[in-house]
């Protein structure tokens, strides 16, 4: 409870001298057992489990049980004396993302000024929404966004960008923007203003945001087209300008293609250039999603800024920092290479929000008519009759807007650019090394056909002395047996009895997969895994790796040790197991 004969600054300091020592102590357990890492010291010099997460943690039920005294709320409340064991026991049973091991998801340990930021954000408990309650959260908004712009090839007069909640906000706020922009009539009389269907194309490895957000914005999921990619995971430009040109012939409208950088499985980077060419030739909106590998614009090297190539040329692009470059959660950014288009395809009236000087409806009314008369008759001379708004929740869809930019500033600044490179590099060189230790290990099969990975993502199949677990079908569809080790299980049994089929075998070598990845948790790694590839349904789930900018080479050996183990480990009990049951039967 409160001590209402405190000021306000003096309980805040009594609580954030008690919070600091957990959360220090907290993300101390993770660099030591980095430093374990480095040391390469063995499983059992690093205590009794790792500091990834509470064994109990993977159980709901059984955690939600153990809790049950925690989670009720208290009609009295706990106080400063109470708030030690609150926060000891949040961080106890969490995921600790700072932890060597965390390579399962896009996102891994927070840069320390980014978490300074968030208490900065705390204290300050505004709204960058309007200039007037934000002046210097507005500010740094803006000039983080224009430099992010221009590190794309965005330059132009009216470049820039906006803090979003997300890479889904991100994506849905662009294809908002370009629906408002290539068909202005929706704005007010929404989609069947347009008489026909308006579609969308994505590649068929984009994320899944595409989708959602055309069924949230009236579109419906048939609106969105999936273009073919290649073996690499990138979409084939030649199938999105034939695609699009059936879309036309069929009555309906494509306005809007999203393409990738960085997919969320393979880290494929997709043709912008030549994207860009069926982009302008039937006047689509070209949106580039980079909530992952677009943070690869912080690096120096031609081999890794090259796959970047082409987005200059796009209408808006979509990064979240919060993912590769270390920012907390949440920190996205959606630029656009002309943000006119931006406040024309949101802007609303809202007179107890947004204020000119008089604050007169007839002078916005003026304003807007500007707009409309610039957008129509504008030439390259005509830049000064569009001025940058201050208050930005006109740009966005959104009125409540926290000031996550600030995470980005406060780590941009306190590292620099030079510093961002060597991170983003670095993290690069981890990924390449990891993957070559997959390539040249005989239990494992690497996913891409190259050595070195797109992204920071390295994708690979457990495949004991090369060949998978349960085996793949021929041609035919029959069971090939020189490609599998347990040909004489129950299970492969079992399916020889039923209906063959490439999915029904993978999900006997999925188990595998999955199995391995359960067992790797315990010993400090938590790494997730993917469905097979379109036409691989046979191999089943692969292990997706994401390295981060903290990852270091010794982790990466550390983790294919661990796994080749297990994995050996459970091959071995499977063998055992069939021949215990062969043995019973005869």
């Amino acid at each position: 409870m409160s001590n209402l004969s405190l000021g306000r600054a003096e309980e805040l300091d009594n609580l954030l001298k008690i919070a600091g020592v957990e959360l220090i102590d907290f993300v101390n357990k993770a660099d030591v057992e980095r430093n374990q890492h480095l040391a390469r010291a063995l499983n059992s010099e690093c205590g009794p489990h790792s500091c990834l997460v509470h064994p109990q943690s993977s159980s709901q039920h059984d955690l939600e049980s153990s809790l049950e005294s925690f989670l009720n709320i208290r009609d009295t409340g706990a106080g400063l004396e109470g708030l030690p064991k609150l926060i000891e026991t949040i961080l106890e049973y969490s995921v600790n993302t700072s932890a060597p091991g965390f390579l399962d998801k896009l996102y891994a340990a927070p840069l320390p000024p980014g978490i300074l930021a968030e208490l900065v954000l705390g204290v300050l408990n505004t709204n960058v929404h309007v200039y007037q309650v934000s002046p210097v959260l507005t500010l740094i908004e803006k000039h983080v966004a224009r430099h992010l712009a221009h590190l794309f090839g965005l330059r132009g007069p009216r470049s820039g960008g906006i803090s979003v909640q997300g890479g889904s906000a991100s994506n849905m706020t662009s294809i908002v923007i370009a629906r408002n922009t290539v068909f202005p009539e929706t704005r007010t009389y929404g989609n069947s203003a347009v008489k026909g269907r308006l579609i969308l194309f994505t590649s068929a490895h984009g994320h899944y945001s595409i989708e959602k957000a055309a069924q949230s914005l009236g579109f419906g999921s048939s609106s969105v087209i999936t273009v073919p990619v290649d073996e690499d995971g990138r979409m084939l430009p030649e199938e999105l300008s034939r695609m699009v040109a059936e879309a036309k012939s069929r009555g309906d409208f494509p306005f809007y293609v999203n393409a990738t950088a960085g997919t969320t499985v393979l880290g494929s980077f997709d043709p912008f250039e030549e994207i860009a060419n069926v982009a302008r030739k039937h006047n689509l909106w070209l949106h580039i999603d980079g909530a992952w590998g677009g943070g690869f614009v912080f690096s120096n090297r031609e081999q890794i800024r090259n796959r970047l190539q082409g987005t200059e040329l796009a209408d808006s692009i979509a990064i979240n920092p919060h993912k590769m470059l270390g920012v907390p959660m949440t920190c996205s950014f959606l630029l656009g290479k002309d943000l006119e288009q931006f406040q024309r395809a949101n802007t609303l009236k809202a007179g107890y929000l947004f204020h000119d000087e008089t604050g007169s409806d007839n002078d916005i009314d003026k304003f807007e008519s500007l707009l409309d008369d610039a957008h129509d008759h504008r030439s390259s001379e005509d830049d000064d009759l569009w001025a940058s708004p201050y208050d930005l929740a006109d740009l966005t869809l959104q009125c409540g807007r926290r000031g996550d930019a600030l995470k980005l500033f406060l780590c941009w600044q306190y590292h620099g650019t030079k510093g961002y490179s060597e991170m983003v590099d670095n993290a690069y060189d981890v990924a390449c090394y990891m993957s070559r230790l997959v390539k040249d290990n005989k239990h494992l099969t690497l996913l891409s056909r190259e050595k070195d990975p797109s992204c920071l993502q390295v994708c690979f199949y457990f495949t004991p002395n090369g060949r998978f677990t349960y085996g793949l079908l021929d041609q035919e569809g029959i069971i090939n047996p020189s490609e599998g080790l347990l040909n004489g299980t129950a299970e492969i049994r079992h399916y020889s009895r039923g209906s063959r089929s490439r999915a029904r075998l993978g999900k006997l070598n999925s188990r595998m997969t999955a199995s391995i990845s359960k067992a790797l948790i315990p010993r400090g790694f938590m790494i997730d895994f993917a469905p097979a590839l379109e036409g691989q349904e046979d191999r089943g789930s692969f292990f997706r790796v994401v390295v981060n900018i903290s990852t270091i080479q010794e982790t990466a050996s550390r983790l294919i040790g661990e796994l080749v183990t297990i994995g050996t480990s459970l091959v071995r009990e499977i063998e055992d197991q069939s021949n215990g049951l062969r043995r019973t039967r005869d």
